[in-house]
């Protein structure tokens, strides 16, 4: 959700009874403190921060979360041992984001309050194993005891039962989220999200750090790079910098990284997030009641 969700979307789906995440892997340490702050005026509901701990100034941002008193952290994109037991100690709840049993068993014992596994269907960085949500949440839950957080390919009610009777204790839905007026997202970019069809999106740059992308010409050179058997520092030279900055939030279609799911090609229309909110629950419990038929 980098370049999406700001402190209007992360608000407006506390609001409506989810629990919205800042993306803080976009900000500056002065950003998001920013955010931080005009999300406290705008909900008196919980609200949390996903933090890549790749990110060079990652300690600015974990002092900014405790001065500012956040009490939920998604830890992401590096070793959760590295900060969970800090955050834990000044109250927060940490929750690690994991796209295989192996790293969810690292982030267990690590002490982590929650695990979001993430299937390869996900927008944005994902793992090397291309492992489905399908397969890992099962997978995942048959070795962790703490808390399972379902992710990947959810945008749908269906969905979200489909992943609850796999296992998972609850969903975490962010490319639906995309397609709203209170994403800080650029309209073109939220336009070619609805306008996506299936087959859409692709895994590549596995070498540097893989990630899900809509294809554009930006993809079709690294296609093009890969045919002439491009090399990793190559492809650093071809990535460049802001790339994601300059599709997704600038608004570039065609030189721009445009990070999406696959779940794209069943998001058909921009809609507020309390609306999204609303029905996902509905089509939850419609197909609840649906499945209890049978």
């Amino acid at each position: 959700m980098v370049w999406a969700s700001g402190w209007r979307l992360a608000s407006a789906v506390s609001n409506a009874g989810g629990l919205g995440l800042l993306g803080a892997g976009s900000m500056y340490p002065e950003v998001l403190e920013e955010h931080i702050i005009k999300c406290k005026k705008a909900t008196d509901k919980p609200f949390g921060v996903n933090i890549p701990m790749l990110y060079p100034d990652v300690q600015k941002l974990m002092d900014i979360i405790v001065e500012q008193g956040v009490k939920i952290v998604f830890t992401s994109a590096g070793n959760p041992k590295t900060w969970t037991k800090f955050l834990q100690e000044k109250g927060i709840t940490v929750v690690h984001v994991v796209s295989s049993v192996k790293f969810a068993l690292k982030a267990q014992e690590a002490g982590v309050d929650a695990i979001v596994a993430e299937g390869f269907e996900a927008g944005g960085h994902n793992g090397r194993d291309e492992t489905t949500t399908m397969v890992l949440i099962p997978s995942v839950k048959e070795k962790i005891t703490v808390p399972l957080i379902a992710a990947g390919g959810i945008a749908t009610g269906r969905a979200m039962l489909a992943a609850m009777v796999l296992g998972a204790d609850g969903v975490q839905v962010g490319s639906r989220f995309v397609a709203s007026p209170e994403a800080s997202s650029h309209e073109l970019f939220k336009k070619k999200v609805v306008d996506a069809k299936e087959g859409d999106t692709q895994l590549t740059l596995k070498e540097l750090a893989p990630v899900r992308l809509l294809k554009n010409k930006f993809f079709q050179d690294v296609q093009e790079a890969y045919s002439k058997g491009a090399s990793t520092e190559e492809l650093k030279v071809l990535l460049g910098r802001a790339r994601a900055k300059r599709g997704m939030f600038e608004g570039d279609m065609e030189e721009g990284e445009l990070e999406i799911g696959q779940v794209s090609g069943l998001i058909h229309e921009i809609k507020p997030a309390a609306d999204i909110v609303a029905d996902l629950m509905a089509e939850f419990n419609k197909a609840k009641t649906e499945v209890q038929d049978y």
